[in-house]
């Protein structure tokens, strides 16, 4: 029993420094960028040697990768406690898009995963993060509209990745200072827009 106990107890621990070494990494990335960004800052920054966040990360730019997984899973959960209650299908779709937008106002959320996510990660990398998580929430919303028949059976894939970069041009336009309330309706009107099932 003491043995399992001193297990788990290491276990926190090395989840306790992994934590410590993603927070620290997202506050420099975010205010330094990616590039200008060293490992051995990182390390100082979340007080472990560079020893220990090797044993964790492959690399910076593995670090960088949990740290863009972290933050699109934050906001796919947000997506997901926002549209539990809609009473559509349809409805749950601009319900996410307002809490898409509304999570990617976190400050440095918009740049590290719409900006440099896609440099660090190249696309194909950026793309598997985003179908575990924004994309995936969704391609299942899309799902659920056509098989309720509220919008016509078109292809998935295809009318997932087209709305996804409206939502992610909306949120790097909203970034930049455009008013956020003008982007939530536009959006809106393209998901009611969308045609229904014969």
């Amino acid at each position: 029993m003491q043995h399992e106990s001193g297990h788990r107890s290491n276990r926190e621990r090395s989840e306790e420094t992994r934590d410590r070494l993603i927070e620290a990494a997202r506050r420099l990335f975010v205010e330094k960028s990616y590039a200008e960004t060293g490992t051995p800052e990182i390390a100082r920054e979340a007080g472990v040697t560079r020893g220990a966040l090797y044993h964790h990360f492959a690399d910076k730019q593995a670090l960088f990768a949990a740290v863009v997984e972290r933050e699109a899973s934050i906001v796919a959960k947000e997506i997901e406690q926002n549209t539990a209650a809609s009473l559509s299908a349809t409805m749950a779709l601009i319900d996410g898009g307002k809490a898409y937008l509304k999570a990617m106002t976190a400050p440095g959320r918009t740049r590290l995963l719409l900006l440099d996510g896609p440099a660090v990660l190249g696309r194909n990398g950026m793309d598997q993060v985003d179908n575990r998580h924004g994309n995936r929430t969704l391609k299942e919303g899309l799902q659920a509209a056509i098989e309720a028949r509220q919008i016509r059976d078109l292809p998935l894939d295809a009318l997932t990745g087209l709305l996804g970069a409206a939502f992610d041009r909306a949120a790097l336009a909203i970034d930049a200072g455009a008013d956020a309330e003008s982007y939530r309706k536009a959006l809106a009107g393209l998901i009611e827009g969308l045609p229904p099932a014969p």
